[in-house]
């Protein structure tokens, strides 16, 4: 290579190099917008939750309020008016806080820990209290293993799980059982249940955003399972359902294992 032939190289280098240095630059450029949009747009959810939940509460109390004082001095339709009120109260309260749920699962840093899967059942069993004692449900469970995990997040999802399984049931009795096997370096944990059961054309609906296959006769808003999944996989998981139409339905999670 001739002293002309090294020059031209290098200069393609320079050039090459120059190129490299811009698209970099503009590279970090667009990452610190997105980061910008992104917090912005988490302070955004954070005060709308807190703004809109205020006058929830208002509607939720003032309607019960209502109720109360005027029981028995309301005609039929009045009465029924003000259960409709209570009701779209209830279910705007529960939409709000599970839409922010599903967008806390991809916020932050997943920071998992040894987490003990028996309290988390106890805690899930805890939130679903009333919905077992008024599905005249029966939970039950193999003992649960630790698995490294988010203990809030692990609790969400099994309080959303067991509480899908008993609205959606269709029985007189509703039965929900949660066990676990090992695999390898992670455990399966699977939650079964004596409902109905879904369709194999329709099981790959269940886990989308806002996707309800039921209508509006059950309880719920589309998006207890969506943020399941997001949470699990959140923390390097899998869900998955297998389910038999007539012979119920069961949820899959993974969670790596503790040891």
């Amino acid at each position: 290579m001739d002293d002309s032939d090294q020059n031209r190289t290098e200069e393609e280098i320079g050039r090459l190099r120059k190129a490299l240095d811009e698209e970099t630059g503009r590279c970090l450029d667009v990452q610190r917008q997105l980061e910008r949009a992104r917090a912005e747009f988490e302070e955004f959810v954070s005060m709308a939750a807190h703004d809109l939940r205020e006058p929830l509460r208002e509607v939720a109390s003032y309607s019960q309020l209502l109720a109360e004082t005027y029981a028995g001095r309301v005609d039929s339709d009045g009465a029924v008016c003000l259960a409709r009120i209570q009701e779209g109260a209830r279910r705007m309260q529960s939409l709000l806080a599970d839409v922010v749920d599903y967008w806390a699962t991809g916020t932050g840093d997943a920071q998992p820990s040894r987490t003990e899967m028996e309290a988390v059942l106890s805690q899930a069993l805890l939130a679903t209290d009333k919905q077992i004692n008024e599905g005249n449900a029966v939970v039950t469970h193999d003992a649960l293993p630790p698995v490294c995990g988010d203990f809030e997040i692990l609790t969400k999802v099994l309080h959303h799980l067991i509480r899908n399984a008993i609205a959606y049931c269709e029985t007189p009795s509703p039965q929900v059982h949660i066990s676990a096997r090992r695999v390898e370096l992670e455990w399966v944990f699977s939650v079964a249940d004596n409902g109905p059961g879904v369709d194999a054309a329709f099981q790959g609906r269940v886990f989308g955003v806002f996707k309800r296959l039921h209508g509006k006769e059950h309880p719920g808003n589309g998006l207890g399972l969506a943020f399941c999944k997001k949470a699990i996989e959140r923390q390097g998981g899998r869900m998955w359902m297998e389910s038999t139409p007539g012979a119920g339905s069961t949820f899959y999670f993974t969670a790596a294992a503790a040891d």
